[in-house]
C-alpha cells in the first residue's frame, strides 16, 4: 500500500499536493477528515495551482482552480462556481493508518 503523507503535513482548513505512482494528490484537511483528489481541473485538466500549495480560497471555505475561479467543495470535490459547474475533482480512496499516515486505500 502506497503512503502519500503524514497527517501532520496536512493542517486543518489547508491543502497540500503531493507526487505518488498514480499521479499528483492533493490532500486536505476538514474537521479533522482527510480528502484528497487528483491536482486536475475538470474543465481544462490543468493543475488548480499557480502557486505551490496554494489550493484554497482566501475563507479556506473551498479548494480553487488559480486558472479560471472554480471552487470546489472539500468534501466531495463538487464545483459550486465556475465553468465547470456540476462536474468534480477526481476523488482518490484513502485511509489514515494508526501511525499518522494517509495510504491509497488497498482494492477491495
Amino acid at each position: 500500500m502506497e503512503m502519500i503523507c503524514k497527517i501532520e503535513q496536512v493542517e486543518e482548513r489547508d491543502a497540500r499536493s503531493f507526487d505518488t505512482s498514480k499521479g499528483e494528490i492533493i490532500v486536505t484537511q476538514r474537521d479533522g477528515m482527510f480528502y484528497a483528489y487528483l491536482n486536475r481541473c475538470p474543465h481544462l485538466g490543468v493543475s488548480l495551482e499557480f502557486q505551490e500549495n496554494q489550493f484554497m480560497d482566501m475563507d479556506r471555505e473551498f479548494l480553487i482552480c488559480a486558472n479560471h475561479g472554480a471552487l470546489f467543495q472539500v468534501e466531495d470535490g463538487h464545483c459550486v462556481f465556475g465553468p465547470c459547474k456540476n462536474q468534480a475533482l477526481t476523488k482518490m480512496d484513502i485511509e489514515v493508518h494508526s501511525d499518522g499516515g494517509v495510504f491509497f486505500k488497498a482494492p477491495a
